[in-house]
């Protein structure tokens, strides 16, 4: 969405906090060179994880043609403020551009994001141009960086936008709102623990994906109406695709992780009737 006010100035990165990949410049000395985009994200959080792939596809693309593209990590769990942890799920998810740890979350508040994942485009010169909140309009977001960009360059060459990588992500897309999310522990603050809370978790949704954040190594066995699917091997805490459907539909899904494996949260991303 376009903002209210065309004088709405990026806040600055906060001076001590830790990064993944090289440290930027500050606010004020990236934009003087061309647009920034921060997008504010969980690498364990689902709508977060969903979006990466395209953000990391404009990085990529628009990064010659002058964008500066950063991340910020603002962690849901424990785990979330750990260099280490973020660092190895980040590279398991690709992420090529530098990540804050956002610890104590001041740039969160800072920016007033609403939820993952909270994304801000900034033109040169540090004005605000573009955000958006969730999941989606990634066609709107792109456009919004390729005018920014022909502000810089007015006979660059640009691609074409990306193509939706899913069938809920084209513009107008159709979608049936999945199961809500699930804390198996009993709140987001507390997670559930293979051999001491129980042997298996079994989940009843209604979804195009489920997916689980986990904190641990090992392998799961997992069920899906009483099959069995192939067995998920953790490589570190961080969010892991159960399984997905082609749309919309109904299930029961069986976790056994190894003792010890903590599950922070189960969740469910929608899909087209």
């Amino acid at each position: 969405m376009r903002p209210a006010r065309a004088n709405i100035a990026a806040p600055d990165l906060p001076a001590g906090i830790a990064w993944i990949g090289a440290e930027p410049d500050s606010m004020p000395a990236l934009t003087a060179g061309g647009p920034a985009l921060v997008h504010f994200l969980d690498f364990a959080q689902l709508n977060s994880v969903r979006t990466l792939p395209y953000v990391e596809q404009w990085h990529r693309r628009y990064r010659e043609a002058g964008l500066s593209v950063i991340g910020v990590q603002a962690p849901r769990f424990p785990f979330g403020a750990e260099p280490g942890p973020v660092r190895a799920g980040l590279e398991r998810l690709g992420i090529s551009f530098p990540v804050a740890i956002d610890a104590e979350r001041d740039l969160w508040f800072a920016y007033g994001c609403e939820g993952w994942p909270s994304l801000f485009l900034w033109s040169t010169g540090g004005a605000l141009s573009w955000a958006h909140f969730g999941e989606g309009e990634y066609l709107g977001t792109e456009e919004a960086i390729q005018a920014e960009l022909r502000e810089l360059d007015a006979l660059r060459q640009l691609p074409e936008p990306l193509a939706p990588l899913r069938p809920t992500d084209g513009p107008g897309a159709r979608v049936m709102p999945p199961s809500a999310e699930v804390f198996p522990g009993g709140s987001w603050e507390r997670p559930w623990t293979a051999g001491e809370d129980g042997e298996e978790l079994r989940l009843e949704y209604a979804a195009g994906e489920a997916a689980a954040t986990f904190e641990g190594a090992g392998a799961v066995a997992l069920e899906l109406d009483g099959e069995p699917l192939p067995d998920l091997d953790l490589g570190g805490a961080g969010l892991y695709e159960l399984t997905s459907h082609p749309r919309h539909e109904a299930h029961t899904i069986t976790l056994r992780p190894a003792a010890g494996t903590r599950v922070w949260s189960v969740a469910f991303a929608a899909g087209v009737p």
